[in-house]
């Protein structure tokens, strides 16, 4: 079942469902519309993709803010999600980042031109070159040249590495592309831009987003991390854990894994009406309620202009009817082509938790979506209440990502079979004992492999709770075996010369592994 059919969905979106409508207000029939469409379009995507919990903002010029919390905080608890709720919103805290180095740049402390070795002389990436033509604008947009979330195993889930480490392991990441040469999607650069911050303005990033931003905004219930966070009104995490992997199987509780180091590019949480304050002051090209500023308008101009191509195409396919022309990155936000409008968005993904943020400036409307689940209902719930709020035909989003979803699944199961992945051909051509032994990757730390008992098992330094047996997985090849929901299975593959291990390469078992779990960028050799 994917919840209302389209005729229902219409229907309820317009107001029509009853006479009694009629005879309100204008205002009044407004505010019920919107409750209506929006309680229809929330309950489709909760039943279909059994969620637990859902809050939604929509703010309008205007008119007043809408909120609504539906479902519970956690799966088999009492607790319901209200506007209060403090949620992880991931990397729409990215934003923020770049709000905070606008401020800075206004005070005339750094300039968004700026080589960031004039004002971070530690700053070093693989290539020299890069590291001389660096600026501060080249933090936020993803033209670095390093692959698809470099450097994020240093830190995610969370490990013993520090900001410092973040810093200083650039310079052992390998670029996939030239300098500026185009879009790879990274956390690791604005961990440096939240270390800039605090070295130009002289507080840390936790304490400038509280004092400069959180504060002045009126965000009372948001925190810049979740260290920070002391209260019970917090959404649970929630994912799929298997078999045969992540993604698939039923809903499970799963515990929060984020490490601070990552605060400047994901640590904020924050309630739906927090989030709802921020979407207003976007709004308003920084301006607050009172008519003091947080940034100027100029300022906001630059935040939304793109800076690197995301993708092109032909524009909307069946699978994805508004499938942009046209997507770029700016600082800190997607921007984009929506049913003939220009939209401004940013989505953010936790262990157990995925929000959306977006702004239709043309049209003065703004929306969030809160999600206490990994499954991918808040993107949907987005684009169904941008369509009802633009007033453009009802389309079933319910069905659209029910479809979507089956496909991923699909594909993962094929791959890896009902109850568990296929074995590949092959085993060890060396006796167990000769694959054991300490072995370093310059970024990221050691891995140590034991043998005993006729069996080997892994240790992960940086990731104590990655701790695992080794089974054979092909030619000099294994896998893990982690304890659920402590991370994703890898295949650690033996680099075997003259008889002798030379190299450790790796690669996350599953699919649908996160991006994060970036094992394929490592290059272990034998410590000695």
């Amino acid at each position: 079942m994917t919840g209302f059919t389209v005729d229902r969905r219409t229907a309820l979106a317009l107001g029509v469902g009853g006479a009694a409508s009629l005879a309100l207000p204008a205002w009044a029939q407004q505010a019920a519309t919107l409750d209506t469409a929006v309680d229809s379009i929330v309950a489709g995507f909760m039943r279909a993709f059994e969620t637990p919990g859902i809050a939604v903002a929509v703010v309008r010029k205007g008119e007043p803010v809408w909120l609504k919390g539906y479902g519970v905080r956690t799966m088999g608890r009492p607790g319901p999600v209200d506007t209060h709720t403090r949620f992880g919103i991931a990397s729409n805290s990215k934003a923020f980042t770049a709000a905070a180095l606008a401020m800075l740049v206004e005070e005339g402390k750094l300039g968004w031109d700026d080589r960031l070795t004039q004002h971070m002389p530690e700053f070093k990436m693989a290539d020299p070159a890069v590291t001389s033509l660096f600026n501060v604008r080249d933090l936020l947009v993803h033209r670095s040249g390093l692959p698809l979330g470099a450097g994020d195993l240093l830190y995610f889930p969370r490990s013993n590495r520090t900001v410092q480490d973040a810093v200083r392991a650039l310079q052992f990441l390998q670029p996939v592309r030239p300098f500026r040469g185009g879009y790879d999607y990274d956390n690791i650069l604005y961990i440096v831009a939240g270390a800039l911050i605090e070295a130009k303005s002289g507080m840390s990033w936790r304490d400038f987003i509280r004092t400069r931003m959180l504060e002045p905004l009126g965000m009372a219930d948001a925190v810049p991390s979740l260290e920070l966070l002391k209260t019970s009104n917090v959404a649970g995490r929630h994912a799929r854990l298997g078999p045969p992997v992540r993604g698939v199987g039923p809903m499970q509780v799963i515990e929060p894994d984020e490490s601070p180091v990552v605060d400047a590019g994901a640590g904020i949480n924050a309630s739906i009406a927090d989030v709802a304050k921020w979407l207003e002051v976007q709004l308003a090209l920084g301006a607050l309620p009172n008519g003091k500023r947080l940034w100027s308008a100029d300022s906001a101009t630059t935040m939304w202009t793109p800076q690197v191509v995301v993708a092109s195409s032909d524009g909307p396919t069946a699978l994805n009817p508004v499938r942009s022309i046209m997507q770029g990155y700016a600082l800190g936000w997607f921007v984009q082509d929506y049913r003939g409008r220009r939209l401004i968005s940013h989505s953010g993904g936790l262990s157990g938790q995925v929000t959306q943020t977006a702004l239709i400036p043309s049209a003065g409307i703004g929306v969030a979506v809160l999600s206490n689940t990994e499954d991918s209902v808040s993107g949907g719930i987005r684009n169904a209440l941008l369509d009802h709020l633009l007033g453009v035909p009802a389309y079933d989003w319910v069905a659209n990502y029910v479809a979507r979803s089956k496909l991923a699944t699909e594909s993962a199961v094929a791959a890896l079979g009902d109850g568990d992945a296929q074995r590949p051909a092959g085993g060890p051509s060396l006796t167990l004992a000769a694959y054991a032994g300490r072995y370093r990757d310059p970024w990221y730390g050691d891995i140590v492999v034991t043998e005993r008992g006729g069996a080997l098992s892994i240790d992960f330094a940086p990731h104590p709770q990655f701790a695992s047996r080794l089974e054979p997985w092909g030619k000099d090849a294994f896998r893990t075996r982690m304890t659920p929901g402590k991370g994703e299975d890898a295949v650690i593959s033996f680099v075997i010369v003259d008889g002798k291990v030379t190299g450790v390469t790796m690669k996350a078992l599953s699919p649908l592994a996160d991006f994060s779990y970036d094992y394929h960028h490592l290059a272990f050799v034998p410590v000695e």
